[in-house]
C-alpha cells in the first residue's frame, strides 16, 4: 500500500470522485447503452442485494473479531468485504449502464420512507468510499491509531450503507419491469 498519507488521500478522493461522477452519468443516461444485452444483467440488483447482505454480516463479524483481538481474522474479513464491495460496484455500474432507472411505485408514507432510505444510502455511500480506502491504507500499513480513528466513522456508515442497500432492493424490486429467466 501507499505509505505517503497525503498522496493516498489524493488518490482516495480521486477514485471516489470518479465513482461518484460515473454514477451520476449512469443515472442521467449520459452514456448510451446498446439496445441488446444479455438477460442475466437483470439479475444484478438481486446479486447486489445478496452482496450487501453478506457485507453487513462480514462487517459485524469483523467487529467481533477485532474486539476479540483476532487481528488476522479481522483483516481477512475486511479484505473479503472490500472485494465484495468492489464486485458490487462493478455489477452496479454494468446494470445501470444497460438498464434504465426503475421508479418506486409506492405512495404516501411508504414513498417517503423509501426516499429517505434511498437518499441517505446514496449520500453516505459516496461519503464512505474515501473513508474506507484511507482506513484500509492505514490498516495495511500498520498505522493502527490512525486506522482506529477513521474506522470509528467509517464502520457505522459502511454498515448502514450495506444494510440500507438490501432494504432499498426489497422496496424497489416489486416495481422492476423486466424479464428474469
Amino acid at each position: 500500500m501507499i505509505k505517503n498519507d497525503k498522496l493516498f488521500y489524493r488518490i482516495a478522493l480521486a477514485i471516489s470522485a470518479v465513482v461518484f461522477l460515473l454514477v451520476i452519468a449512469l443515472n442521467k443516461r449520459v452514456l448510451q447503452p446498446p439496445t441488446e444485452f444479455p438477460n442475466y444483467i437483470y439479475r444484478f440488483p438481486m446479486y447486489n442485494a445478496m452482496i450487501n447482505g453478506t457485507c453487513s454480516v462480514l462487517l459485524l463479524l469483523s467487529l467481533r473479531a477485532i474486539k476479540s483481538k483476532k487481528v488476522e481474522l479481522h483483516k481477512k474479513l475486511n479484505i473479503t468485504t472490500f472485494v465484495l464491495s468492489a464486485i458490487f460496484l462493478i455489477l452496479y455500474v454494468i446494470y445501470h449502464y444497460f438498464v434504465e432507472h426503475t421508479l418506486y411505485g409506492g405512495t404516501g408514507l411508504k414513498e417517503i420512507i423509501y426516499k429517505i432510505i434511498l437518499w441517505s444510502h446514496i449520500v453516505l455511500a459516496a461519503f464512505v468510499l474515501p473513508l474506507i480506502l484511507i482506513s484500509f491504507n492505514y490498516g495495511l500499513n500498520n498505522k493502527i491509531e490512525k486506522h482506529k480513528k477513521i474506522v470509528r466513522f467509517a464502520f457505522p456508515i459502511w454498515l448502514y450503507v450495506t444494510v440500507t442497500g438490501v432494504i432499498v432492493y426489497l422496496m424497489i424490486s416489486p416495481y422492476y419491469n423486466f424479464p428474469i429467466h
